[in-house]
C-alpha cells in the first residue's frame, strides 16, 4: 500500500465510523502486518509501524535472545547473545524490507482490516451503555432467528436477546416492543457484546426501582432476589425510615404495584418479605406463612435444619421443592426441611453421641456426663469455659472441676485441629480435579467438600453452584468417580 492510500483510507473511514484515526492506523498496521506473515516462517513475530503524519510505513520484525546450545533454540524465533548482542530473555527486533503485496494479500489486508474497524465500532458501542450495565432499557425487535432476537436499542446499536433468556412462552415479532436488562458480557474470541436477558433477578429488581419511588429515593432496599422466571419470585426489603412499611410500599394501593411487575414478567408470583440480618429470622420470613417451630443452624456447611409441623411441612416445600429452593436462594444457605419429629430424633442422636464423647474424652461418669449434657452444652468448648457455679451443682471437688474444664479444653483442640486436617485433605481433594481456589470455596458454601460429596452431584447440580459448561461440569463429575471403581 501506498503511503497516500493510507491516510486516505484513514480519512475516509474514521470520517465515515466515528472512530479515532489512532485505532484505524493500528488496525491497518495489523492488517499489514497479518497480510506480510505469508512471505515469512509461520512462526515468525511480525509488527508494522505507519508514520501518523506521511503514512510511510516499516515491518519489524522480533527475534527472542536465546542460548544457541539449548535444544529448544529455533532460528525462526530465537538468536543467541553473540548475534544481538543483548542478554537472555530479552527482544531483539530487526527492521524487514516491506512485502510488495499482491491481489491475494491486498484481499488478505482489507478483510482483516475491516475486522479490526468493526471489532473497534462494536468496542465503542458498548463503551456509550457501560454505565447502564445491568440496568432495564427498552427497543423493538429487529430480527427474529432460531436461536437469538435482535433488538435495536438506539438508531446505532443493537442487542442479542438469547431465547434461553426469555420468560417461559414469550413470543417476539419484528418491531414488537420489549424491555429487558441489559448485560455486557465478553465472548471468547468477540470481546464484549450487548446482551439482554429477561429472565435474571435484576429483571424483578428494575421493574420495582420503576414502580416505587422509595426504591430510587434510597428509602426502601431491595436486599435478595430469588427468582423462577416465569413462576414465582421472592424479594427482601428493608427501610431506612422507620416511619414507612417496605413491603406496603411495594405492594402499593391495592396491589396496584407489585401488579405492574408482575404483569410485565407474564403474571409471574412475587412474594415480598423483610429482610433481616439474622440468616434464622430471615429464613423465617422467606418460608411464611409456614410456620417454623425450630432452627438449627451449621455455620462451617452454611446450612439450617429447619422443623415444621406436619400440617406446614407442604407448604414450607412448596410444589416440586420451589418454596424452599427460592427461599435458600435468597438467604443464601442450603435449607433442609424436616418434621417436628425428624428433628426431635435428630437432636436425641446428636446428644447420645456427645455424651458418648464425653464420657469417654473427660473419663467422667454417665451420670455426671448427662447432667452435663442437660445444662445444655452441646461441644466441648461450652463446658471448658462453663460457669463453675453450674458444675458445683453436681460436681463438689473444685479439683475435679478444674480436670473436667482442662480435659475440654484438650478435646477441643483436638476437634479442631482434626477439622483443619480433614479440610486440607478436602481441598487437596478438590484441588486434583483442577478447581479454582473461587470455586472450591463456592463448593465448600453448599457442603461439597470433597470428592465424594462432587461426584454425587448431577451435571445441573454442578452448574447452579459454580460456572462451568455442560461438558465441563460431565467430564469433572467422572474424574471424581475414578476412585470409585479402582
Amino acid at each position: 500500500m501506498q503511503s497516500n492510500e493510507i491516510l486516505a483510507v484513514v480519512d475516509s473511514v474514521s470520517t465515515e465510523k466515528g472512530l479515532e484515526k489512532d485505532v484505524i492506523f493500528k488496525a491497518i498496521e495489523v492488517a499489514i502486518a497479518s497480510a506480510s506473515q505469508r512471505h515469512f516462517h509461520e512462526d515468525a513475530d511480525l509488527f508494522v509501524e505507519i508514520n501518523r503524519e506521511t503514512g510511510e510505513y516499516a515491518t519489524h520484525r522480533n527475534w527472542i535472545v536465546f542460548e544457541k546450545e539449548d535444544e529448544e533454540f529455533h532460528h525462526e524465533t530465537h538468536i543467541s547473545k553473540d548475534e544481538s548482542n543483548l542478554e537472555i530473555g530479552e527482544i531483539y527486533t530487526k527492521v524487514q524490507e516491506n512485502i510488495t503485496f499482491g491481489r491475494i494479500e491486498t484481499q488478505a489486508a482489507r478483510q482483516v482490516m475491516l475486522q479490526k474497524v468493526r471489532e473497534a465500532e462494536r468496542e465503542k458501542i458498548v463503551e456509550q451503555f457501560r454505565s447502564q450495565n445491568n440496568k432495564l432499557v427498552s427497543g423493538s425487535v429487529k430480527r427474529v432467528t432460531r436461536d437469538n432476537i435482535i433488538v435495536d436499542i438506539t438508531h446505532e446499536a443493537e442487542a442479542l436477546l438469547p431465547r434461553d433468556k426469555l420468560m417461559p412462552g414469550e413470543i417476539y415479532k419484528i418491531n414488537d416492543r420489549i424491555r429487558a436488562v441489559l448485560q455486557i458480557v465478553e465472548v471468547e474470541g468477540r470481546g464484549p457484546q450487548l446482551m439482554l436477558n429477561r429472565s435474571c433477578p435484576e429483571m424483578v429488581t428494575e421493574l420495582f426501582s420503576i414502580e416505587v419511588p422509595e426504591i430510587n429515593e434510597d428509602v426502601i432496599e431491595i436486599r435478595g432476589v430469588a427468582r423462577d422466571s416465569g413462576s414465582r419470585s421472592k424479594i427482601a426489603v428493608k427501610t431506612n425510615d422507620g416511619r414507612i412499611d417496605p413491603v406496603g410500599a411495594c405492594v402499593g394501593m391495592r396491589g396496584s404495584r407489585v401488579q405492574a411487575v408482575s404483569s410485565e414478567l407474564g403474571n409471574e408470583r412475587i412474594d415480598i418479605i423483610i429482610y433481616d440480618d439474622n440468616p434464622a429470622q430471615l429464613v423465617i420470613n422467606a418460608l411464611s406463612p409456614a410456620k417454623v417451630e425450630s432452627i438449627v443452624m451449621d455455620e462451617d456447611s452454611r446450612s439450617m435444619d429447619i422443623a415444621v409441623n406436619e400440617d406446614n411441612l407442604a407448604l414450607a416445600i412448596g410444589s416440586r421443592g420451589q418454596n424452599i429452593r427460592l427461599a435458600s436462594k435468597l438467604v443464601g444457605w442450603d435449607l433442609n426441611i424436616i418434621s417436628n419429629e425428624e428433628a426431635e430424633a435428630k437432636v436425641k442422636v446428636d446428644e447420645t453421641e456427645f455424651l458418648a464423647k464425653i464420657i469417654d474424652s473427660l473419663d467422667i461418669k454417665d451420670d455426671i456426663a448427662e447432667k452435663i449434657i442437660s445444662l445444655g452444652m452441646k461441644s466441648f468448648d461450652e463446658i471448658a469455659y462453663a460457669d463453675d457455679k453450674l458444675l458445683k451443682d453436681f460436681i463438689e471437688s473444685d479439683d475435679e472441676i478444674n480436670r473436667i474444664k482442662s480435659a475440654s479444653e484438650d478435646a477441643a483442640l483436638l476437634d479442631a485441629m482434626g477439622a483443619v486436617t480433614e479440610e486440607e485433605d478436602n481441598i487437596e481433594s478438590l484441588t486434583d480435579l483442577n478447581l479454582e481456589e473461587e470455586n472450591i470455596q463456592k463448593l465448600s458454601k453448599k457442603g461439597i467438600k470433597n470428592k465424594d460429596d462432587l461426584a454425587e452431584l448431577s451435571i445441573d447440580e454442578l452448574q447452579d453452584i459454580i460456572d462451568i459448561n455442560e461438558d465441563d461440569a460431565s467430564k469433572m463429575i467422572m474424574k471424581a468417580r475414578e476412585h470409585w471403581f479402582n
